[in-house]
């Protein structure tokens, strides 16, 4: 004369969600950990500007050579800092091999950078005979462009 511990002997049909939350829950931390490092270059608070053309998509590109200047005494190409009399060979080297339509330097400046700093970079690109240099400006959202009249 045995007895039952737990229920029936029928088949339980109920999921358990326990093992699945688990599974969630180490997945959202793992992802978390993640996408951080997945961010390219420097970050750079940059302006806003109220009418702007469409942005470059090569821009986004990983062969695209990005100058950033958080502020004004730093400067990057990707994450490795640089002196501003060394950034032109630097970008000399990584347009060795570009064609001369695809010999773009784009150039992302802080909000605080001073005018002059700014100037004193394009001035060190010009040197390396690159005469395309795109101004980066971060578009207001959530405004509807104004016309000019």
């Amino acid at each position: 004369m045995g007895m039952q511990v737990g229920g029936a002997d029928e088949y339980n049909s109920e999921i358990n969600v326990t093992p699945m939350v688990d599974v969630m829950l180490v997945l959202l931390i793992i992802f978390m950990i993640v996408t951080p490092l997945l961010q390219q270059g420097v970050s750079v608070n940059l302006p806003k500007e109220m009418n702007s053309p469409d942005e470059d998509p090569d821009i986004a590109k990983d062969t695209s050579v990005i100058v950033a200047i958080p502020d004004n005494n730093n400067f990057y190409i990707g994450k490795e800092p640089y002196p501003l009399d060394s950034l032109g060979e630097k970008i000399s080297r990584l347009m060795e091999n570009k064609t001369p339509d695809k010999r773009i330097v784009y150039i992302k400046s802080g909000v605080e950078v001073d005018y002059g700093t700014v100037v004193n970079a394009i001035n060190e690109i010009r040197k390396q005979d690159i005469d395309k240099i795109g101004l980066v400006a971060d578009k207001k959202k959530g405004q509807p462009a104004q016309s000019q009249q």
